[in-house]
């Protein structure tokens, strides 16, 4: 049994004085886990950053993240303005994250299949390359705003799929998947645009040094080294160096996720022997009439065992996994606090929604990306390169392509680099902002209504699997509704034929599940009413 909000220790493990805590904790970790909560607050603070624009409080609030800190040792100073402090050095966390969704995806996760990643990395191009056309049909003409191609190409995985985890378990599974590959493929090419095209004229001396240190991580890497500091130390060091390089820093972050192990250093099946070994020593040991403290033989046991086990979890999972609150609910939201920040005091509001910025970042995202993600997808499928996901139609794919057009976080950072001046900056974060609020109500209407056609269907699509299996955060929240699903019918037969098809479809799948059938007859169970299938 898993723990519960109701039942926060199954199995007892804790002492009844400390159950409250521990359900006080479960209630902290199921929040910040949460993709819809995470977009939430994000949203908050992108509202918070607009309404204080347009107050009296706005020049304070600009002065604060203006100000600089300086931090110096002997001859050694430096200084950074709180604003540069997150776009710079927090900012390169986010993209740490980042690498190590991409890196998972490419190991263990919807990258390493090929085929079955063919229709979201071919979308993605798609809608890549369809914003790009967009926007320089309204700026090719405009030295000035021409560089500002990238800023409409970029999907915010965060806001995207948190926006369809609102629908629950009436989406099929492949949408998200769709979608969340799609997004990861997106921020490869956003990473590459951002590298290759939006950096100062590099320091070949700075780029030497940065090479020398990456050549240090990945050796780290090849040296069998698991533990996490070092890693983080150098990687601080490849930091400074990108940053003095003229390449924007954030690319370091991306840089060392690619090199930390997601190997375990246990060899897990020796393991599974060892640990049941030293369970049983420490049975063996315990005396139940005497403290703890006082149980030499006990303590060394236990001791031992949980040093090993916290070492069986890969390194790159441990950071995923510590990184993963910080960045989504103080990162991102700092992020949108000290970027959404356009002011329409003073300024000539017409002006600004009518600039070529505006309509090309506008246009680009809210009918670029669902236009390029559709067209590729369709060719990718006409011509037999990859199929659709199981249980998705059409309306489902446009409803998820609309939602690529969401550029919140990544498109803002790029027009922060692509603009010198404050006003197209401005520009383009209005068409950011407009087009991301669009696209996001649009999708999720777009997909409402196909999850209204299911509900009026008693259709459930349960994404499930087996309790060893680590399932993707982006399907966390799904995948919870759909075990309540699942267990909801009261159906043991059901229960149990669930577990038969996860355990010949390798431990994942997805189910149809027609409830009122299930709820209403005997044969609920039936290969008519449960047909499990591979996402």
């Amino acid at each position: 049994m898993e723990p519960t909000e109701k039942n926060p220790d199954p199995h007892h493990i804790f002492i009844d004085e400390v159950q409250g805590h521990q359900r006080r904790w479960l209630k902290v970790i199921q929040f910040t886990s949460s993709s819809t909560k995470a977009a939430a607050i994000m949203l908050a603070a992108a509202v918070v950053a607009l309404i204080i624009a347009n107050s009296p409080a706005f020049e304070s609030f600009e002065e604060f993240w203006h100000t600089h800190v300086i931090i110096g040792v002997g001859s050694l100073i430096g200084e950074m303005s709180f604003a540069h402090i997150i776009n710079d050095i927090f900012m390169a966390v986010f993209f740490l994250l980042v690498g190590l969704e991409i890196k998972y995806e490419m190991t263990v996760g919807e990258l390493t299949n090929i085929r079955q990643a063919a229709l979201p990395i071919i979308a993605a191009c798609g809608g890549v390359l369809a914003p790009i056309v967009i926007y320089c049909i309204f700026n090719v003409s405009n030295p000035e705003t021409s560089h500002g191609w990238g800023v409409p190409t970029a999907t915010d995985i965060a806001f995207a799929l948190g926006i369809m985890a609102l629908l629950g378990n009436r989406v099929p599974n492949g949408v998200r998947v769709f979608l969340s590959t799609l997004a990861v493929a997106d921020d490869i090419i956003a990473i590459l645009v951002i590298a290759i095209f939006y950096g100062q004229s590099p320091s070949l001396a700075w780029l030497g040094v940065a090479a020398v240190i990456l050549v240090v991580l990945i050796l780290l890497n090849r040296a069998h080294v698991y533990a996490l500091a070092p890693y983080l130390l150098v990687g601080c060091l490849l930091w400074f160096a990108v940053f003095m390089s003229g390449v924007h820093s954030t690319i370091a972050g991306v840089l060392l996720a690619f090199t930390i192990p997601t190997g375990s250093r246990v060899d897990l099946s020796r393991f599974m022997q060892w640990s049941g070994d030293r369970v049983r020593e420490a049975n063996d040991a315990y005396i139940a009439t005497e403290p703890v403290t006082l149980q030499k033989d006990y303590m060394t046991t236990v001791s031992r065992l949980s040093q090993v086990a916290r070492q069986v979890v890969p390194p790159a999972t441990r950071l995923e996994h510590m990184l993963y609150p910080w960045v989504y609910f103080a990162v991102l939201p700092l992020f949108a606090l000290t970027n959404a920040d356009v002011s329409f005091l003073g300024g000539d509001v017409l002006a600004m929604v009518t600039s070529p910025v505006f309509f090309g970042v506008f246009f680009g995202l809210l009918l670029g990306k669902p236009i390029g993600i559709m067209l590729f997808s369709f060719l990718t499928v006409k011509f037999k390169i990859a199929s659709l996901p199981e249980n998705v139609n059409w309306i489902h794919m446009l409803g998820a392509g609309i939602l690529g057009g969401v550029g919140f976080t990544m498109a803002i950072f790029v027009a922060n680099l692509a603009f010198p001046e404050a006003v197209l900056i401005a520009d383009a974060k209005i068409g950011i902002l407009s087009a991301s609020l669009l696209a996001g109500v649009i999708g999720f209407l777009f997909l409402f209504m196909q999850a209204k056609a299911a509900e009026r269907q008693g259709i459930a699509y349960v994404s499930a699997s087996l309790d060893e299996m680590v399932r993707p955060t982006a399907g966390e929240e799904a995948a919870d509704i759909a075990d309540d699903v699942v267990l909801g019918l009261g159906d043991d037969d059901l229960v149990d034929d669930v577990r038969d098809v996860l355990i010949s479809e390798g431990g994942v799948a997805e189910f149809v599940i027609h409830e009122k059938q299930a709820r209403d007859s005997a044969e609920a169970a039936e290969a008519d009413d449960v047909t499990g299938m591979r996402p």
